[in-house]
Protein backbone atom coordinates (compact mmCIF):
# COMPACT_ATOMS: atom_id res chain seq x y z
CA UNK A 1 0.00 0.00 0.00
CA UNK A 2 1.60 3.45 -0.85
CA UNK A 3 -0.01 6.41 1.21
CA UNK A 4 0.81 9.60 0.14
CA UNK A 5 1.17 11.82 3.65
CA UNK A 6 0.93 15.35 3.87
CA UNK A 7 2.91 16.52 7.03
CA UNK A 8 6.41 15.70 7.46
CA UNK A 9 7.21 17.41 11.04
CA UNK A 10 4.20 17.64 13.22
CA UNK A 11 3.39 15.14 15.82
CA UNK A 12 1.36 12.26 13.69
CA UNK A 13 2.68 13.02 10.95
CA UNK A 14 6.00 11.89 12.55
CA UNK A 15 4.71 8.91 14.11
CA UNK A 16 3.15 7.76 10.36
CA UNK A 17 6.40 8.04 9.71
CA UNK A 18 8.11 5.85 12.56
CA UNK A 19 5.36 3.13 13.08
CA UNK A 20 4.82 2.27 9.43
CA UNK A 21 3.05 -1.19 8.91
CA UNK A 22 5.05 -4.29 7.02
CA UNK A 23 3.85 -4.31 3.31
CA UNK A 24 3.86 0.14 3.53
CA UNK A 25 5.41 3.01 1.44
CA UNK A 26 4.91 6.17 2.72
CA UNK A 27 5.93 9.68 1.03
CA UNK A 28 5.67 12.59 3.28
CA UNK A 29 5.34 16.18 1.78
CA UNK A 30 6.07 19.39 4.13
CA UNK A 31 5.71 22.54 3.72
CA UNK A 32 8.77 22.68 1.15
CA UNK A 33 6.53 20.26 -1.10
CA UNK A 34 3.25 20.91 -0.39
CA UNK A 35 1.90 24.53 1.23
CA UNK A 36 -0.99 23.88 2.67
CA UNK A 37 -1.49 27.74 2.57
CA UNK A 38 -2.01 26.80 -1.01
CA UNK A 39 -4.74 24.41 -1.57
CA UNK A 40 -4.40 24.43 -5.50
CA UNK A 41 -0.72 23.29 -5.42
CA UNK A 42 -1.83 20.46 -2.76
CA UNK A 43 -4.24 19.16 -4.82
CA UNK A 44 -1.97 19.29 -7.68
CA UNK A 45 1.04 16.88 -5.68
CA UNK A 46 -1.44 14.11 -4.90
CA UNK A 47 -0.45 11.21 -7.52
CA UNK A 48 1.21 7.91 -7.32
CA UNK A 49 -0.27 6.30 -4.37
CA UNK A 50 -3.06 4.54 -3.40
CA UNK A 51 -4.51 6.40 -0.27
CA UNK A 52 -4.25 9.81 0.97
CA UNK A 53 -3.41 11.14 4.85
CA UNK A 54 -3.27 14.93 5.96
CA UNK A 55 -1.96 15.14 8.83
CA UNK A 56 -0.93 18.75 8.31
CA UNK A 57 -3.14 21.74 9.92
CA UNK A 58 -2.83 25.59 11.64
CA UNK A 59 -2.29 23.98 15.34
CA UNK A 60 -2.09 27.69 16.55
CA UNK A 61 -5.06 27.72 18.71
CA UNK A 62 -4.76 31.40 19.97
CA UNK A 63 -3.10 32.67 16.89
CA UNK A 64 -6.28 31.99 14.69
CA UNK A 65 -8.16 34.66 16.73
CA UNK A 66 -6.85 37.24 14.88
CA UNK A 67 -5.91 35.39 12.07
CA UNK A 68 -9.05 33.05 11.29
CA UNK A 69 -8.86 33.50 7.40
CA UNK A 70 -5.52 32.29 7.30
CA UNK A 71 -5.92 29.37 9.19
CA UNK A 72 -9.41 28.65 7.05
CA UNK A 73 -7.47 28.51 4.26
CA UNK A 74 -4.97 26.18 6.03
CA UNK A 75 -7.76 23.99 7.68
CA UNK A 76 -10.49 24.12 5.86
CA UNK A 77 -9.36 24.97 1.71
CA UNK A 78 -6.48 22.62 1.53
CA UNK A 79 -8.30 19.56 2.70
CA UNK A 80 -11.28 20.78 0.97
CA UNK A 81 -9.12 20.67 -2.36
CA UNK A 82 -7.10 17.36 -1.72
CA UNK A 83 -10.68 15.43 -0.79
CA UNK A 84 -11.60 16.89 -4.03
CA UNK A 85 -9.02 15.83 -5.90
CA UNK A 86 -8.84 12.16 -4.08
CA UNK A 87 -12.35 12.03 -5.49
CA UNK A 88 -11.50 12.74 -8.55
CA UNK A 89 -8.94 9.98 -8.74
CA UNK A 90 -11.20 7.34 -6.95
CA UNK A 91 -8.68 7.54 -3.78
CA UNK A 92 -9.28 7.16 -0.13
CA UNK A 93 -8.69 10.26 1.89
CA UNK A 94 -8.04 10.59 6.05
CA UNK A 95 -8.34 13.77 7.40
CA UNK A 96 -7.42 14.95 11.24
CA UNK A 97 -9.52 17.21 12.85
CA UNK A 98 -10.24 18.03 16.37
CA UNK A 99 -12.90 17.93 19.22
CA UNK A 100 -13.23 21.83 19.40
CA UNK A 101 -15.31 21.94 16.73
CA UNK A 102 -18.08 21.07 19.64
CA UNK A 103 -18.67 23.99 22.07
CA UNK A 104 -17.67 22.03 24.71
CA UNK A 105 -20.81 21.96 26.93
CA UNK A 106 -22.34 19.47 29.32
CA UNK A 107 -20.96 15.99 30.83
CA UNK A 108 -21.22 13.62 28.00
CA UNK A 109 -18.66 12.30 25.79
CA UNK A 110 -19.72 13.95 22.11
CA UNK A 111 -20.98 10.85 19.37
CA UNK A 112 -19.35 11.88 15.74
CA UNK A 113 -23.24 12.78 14.58
CA UNK A 114 -23.60 15.05 17.73
CA UNK A 115 -24.31 18.82 16.24
CA UNK A 116 -21.16 21.01 15.68
CA UNK A 117 -21.01 24.65 17.55
CA UNK A 118 -17.03 25.35 17.47
CA UNK A 119 -16.10 28.47 20.22
CA UNK A 120 -13.50 29.87 18.37
CA UNK A 121 -11.55 30.70 15.60
CA UNK A 122 -9.61 27.58 15.04
CA UNK A 123 -12.92 25.05 15.75
CA UNK A 124 -14.77 27.07 12.87
CA UNK A 125 -11.32 26.15 10.58
CA UNK A 126 -11.54 23.02 11.52
CA UNK A 127 -15.06 22.67 10.97
CA UNK A 128 -14.91 23.95 7.14
CA UNK A 129 -12.26 21.74 6.06
CA UNK A 130 -14.67 18.41 7.43
CA UNK A 131 -17.39 19.99 5.71
CA UNK A 132 -15.30 20.54 2.20
CA UNK A 133 -14.28 17.40 2.74
CA UNK A 134 -17.32 15.63 3.40
CA UNK A 135 -18.89 17.89 0.25
CA UNK A 136 -15.87 16.96 -2.05
CA UNK A 137 -18.04 13.09 -2.33
CA UNK A 138 -15.17 10.61 -2.31
CA UNK A 139 -14.49 7.69 -0.20
CA UNK A 140 -13.40 9.64 3.26
CA UNK A 141 -12.50 9.48 6.78
CA UNK A 142 -12.57 12.49 9.26
CA UNK A 143 -10.84 11.61 12.67
CA UNK A 144 -11.50 13.64 15.50
CA UNK A 145 -9.26 13.78 18.22
CA UNK A 146 -8.03 15.41 21.51
CA UNK A 147 -4.89 16.62 23.43
CA UNK A 148 -1.94 15.10 21.43
CA UNK A 149 1.13 14.68 22.90
CA UNK A 150 4.55 13.05 21.52
CA UNK A 151 7.96 13.10 22.25
CA UNK A 152 8.16 15.27 18.82
CA UNK A 153 7.39 19.18 18.79
CA UNK A 154 5.47 21.16 21.58
CA UNK A 155 3.14 19.43 23.96
CA UNK A 156 1.63 19.43 27.35
CA UNK A 157 3.44 17.02 28.38
CA UNK A 158 7.07 18.66 27.26
CA UNK A 159 5.65 21.53 28.77
CA UNK A 160 5.08 20.24 31.91
CA UNK A 161 8.60 18.13 32.46
CA UNK A 162 10.08 21.60 31.33
CA UNK A 163 8.36 23.68 34.22
CA UNK A 164 7.81 20.55 36.79
CA UNK A 165 12.29 20.62 36.66
CA UNK A 166 12.10 24.03 37.24
CA UNK A 167 9.11 25.22 39.53
CA UNK A 168 7.78 23.42 43.52
CA UNK A 169 4.36 23.85 41.72
CA UNK A 170 1.91 24.65 39.16
CA UNK A 171 -1.41 25.90 38.65
CA UNK A 172 -3.33 24.12 35.96
CA UNK A 173 -7.22 23.90 35.21
CA UNK A 174 -9.05 21.21 36.36
CA UNK A 175 -12.12 21.83 34.76
CA UNK A 176 -11.58 20.88 31.32
CA UNK A 177 -12.14 16.70 30.88
CA UNK A 178 -10.91 14.83 27.89
CA UNK A 179 -8.51 12.26 26.35
CA UNK A 180 -5.17 12.74 26.41
CA UNK A 181 -3.83 10.94 23.19
CA UNK A 182 -0.67 9.73 22.05
CA UNK A 183 0.25 10.86 18.39
CA UNK A 184 1.41 7.04 18.11
CA UNK A 185 -1.80 5.71 19.04
CA UNK A 186 -3.29 8.15 16.22
CA UNK A 187 -1.07 7.10 13.72
CA UNK A 188 -1.82 3.71 14.03
CA UNK A 189 -5.08 3.70 14.01
CA UNK A 190 -4.59 5.80 10.83
CA UNK A 191 -2.78 3.16 9.27
CA UNK A 192 -5.48 0.56 9.95
CA UNK A 193 -8.17 2.41 8.75
CA UNK A 194 -6.36 3.53 5.38
CA UNK A 195 -5.46 -0.34 4.96
CA UNK A 196 -9.35 -0.98 5.40
CA UNK A 197 -10.18 1.90 3.32
CA UNK A 198 -7.94 0.85 0.34
CA UNK A 199 -9.81 -2.98 0.37
CA UNK A 200 -13.12 -0.99 0.57
CA UNK A 201 -14.04 -0.09 3.70
CA UNK A 202 -16.23 2.98 4.31
CA UNK A 203 -15.13 6.00 6.11
CA UNK A 204 -17.30 8.69 7.43
CA UNK A 205 -16.63 10.92 10.44
CA UNK A 206 -14.97 8.82 13.62
CA UNK A 207 -13.72 9.73 17.14
CA UNK A 208 -10.35 8.52 18.54
CA UNK A 209 -9.16 9.63 21.92
CA UNK A 210 -7.51 8.27 24.99
CA UNK A 211 -8.53 6.96 27.68
CA UNK A 212 -9.54 7.49 30.59
CA UNK A 213 -10.75 10.62 30.25
CA UNK A 214 -9.07 13.09 32.84
CA UNK A 215 -8.77 17.05 33.42
CA UNK A 216 -5.66 18.57 32.67
CA UNK A 217 -4.30 18.77 36.54
CA UNK A 218 -5.13 15.26 36.49
CA UNK A 219 -2.81 14.90 33.69
CA UNK A 220 -0.17 17.14 34.36
CA UNK A 221 -0.56 15.07 38.58
CA UNK A 222 0.41 11.59 36.41
CA UNK A 223 3.16 13.47 34.16
CA UNK A 224 4.42 13.99 37.00
CA UNK A 225 4.26 11.12 39.01
CA UNK A 226 5.84 9.12 36.56
CA UNK A 227 9.09 11.14 35.62
CA UNK A 228 9.47 11.33 39.15
CA UNK A 229 9.23 14.64 39.93
CA UNK A 230 8.11 16.49 42.99
CA UNK A 231 6.36 19.66 41.52
CA UNK A 232 2.87 19.83 42.65
CA UNK A 233 -0.45 20.51 40.84
CA UNK A 234 -2.73 22.59 42.21
CA UNK A 235 -6.37 22.74 39.94
CA UNK A 236 -7.46 25.81 39.05
CA UNK A 237 -10.96 26.56 37.22
CA UNK A 238 -10.13 28.30 33.26
CA UNK A 239 -11.67 31.40 34.46
CA UNK A 240 -8.42 31.59 36.22
CA UNK A 241 -6.22 31.43 33.09
CA UNK A 242 -7.83 32.86 30.61
CA UNK A 243 -6.28 32.97 26.60
CA UNK A 244 -7.25 34.10 23.42
CA UNK A 245 -8.97 31.37 22.53
CA UNK A 246 -11.84 29.79 24.30
CA UNK A 247 -10.99 25.95 25.09
CA UNK A 248 -14.26 23.65 25.74
CA UNK A 249 -15.11 22.28 29.19
CA UNK A 250 -15.95 19.13 27.72
CA UNK A 251 -13.66 17.19 25.30
CA UNK A 252 -14.69 13.95 25.99
CA UNK A 253 -15.15 11.83 22.56
CA UNK A 254 -17.29 8.54 22.11
CA UNK A 255 -15.08 6.19 19.88
CA UNK A 256 -17.27 3.65 19.92
CA UNK A 257 -17.87 4.05 16.32
CA UNK A 258 -14.94 3.70 14.98
CA UNK A 259 -13.62 0.59 17.73
CA UNK A 260 -16.78 -1.45 15.60
CA UNK A 261 -15.94 -0.54 11.85
CA UNK A 262 -11.76 -0.50 12.13
CA UNK A 263 -11.33 -2.77 15.30
CA UNK A 264 -9.15 -0.31 17.17
CA UNK A 265 -10.09 0.84 20.61
CA UNK A 266 -9.12 4.03 22.59
CA UNK A 267 -5.51 3.50 24.07
CA UNK A 268 -4.28 3.94 27.53
CA UNK A 269 -2.92 7.11 27.60
CA UNK A 270 -0.81 6.58 30.50
CA UNK A 271 1.23 3.93 28.29
CA UNK A 272 1.50 5.74 26.13
CA UNK A 273 2.81 8.57 28.79
CA UNK A 274 5.44 5.84 29.91
CA UNK A 275 6.50 5.50 26.29
CA UNK A 276 6.90 9.05 25.78
CA UNK A 277 8.70 9.59 29.08
CA UNK A 278 11.07 6.90 27.70
CA UNK A 279 11.80 7.99 25.14
CA UNK A 280 12.64 11.57 26.07
CA UNK A 281 15.06 9.70 28.65
CA UNK A 282 17.14 7.90 25.94
CA UNK A 283 17.33 11.81 23.65
CA UNK A 284 18.77 13.58 26.63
Amino acid sequence: MRVLVFGQTGQVARELARGRPEGVTARFLGRDQADLSDPAACAAAIADCDVVINAAAWTAVDRAETEEAAATVVNGDAPTAMARRCAALGLPFLHVSTDYVFDGTGETPFSPTHPTAPLGAYGRSKLAGERGVLAAGGKALILRTSWVVSAHGANFVKTMLRLGAEREGLNVVADQIGGPTPAAAIAEALHVAAKAMVRGADGGVHHFAGAPDTSWAGFAREIMARAGLACQITGIPSSAYPTPARRPLNSRLDCSAFEAAFGVSRPDWRAGLDEILQELSHAA
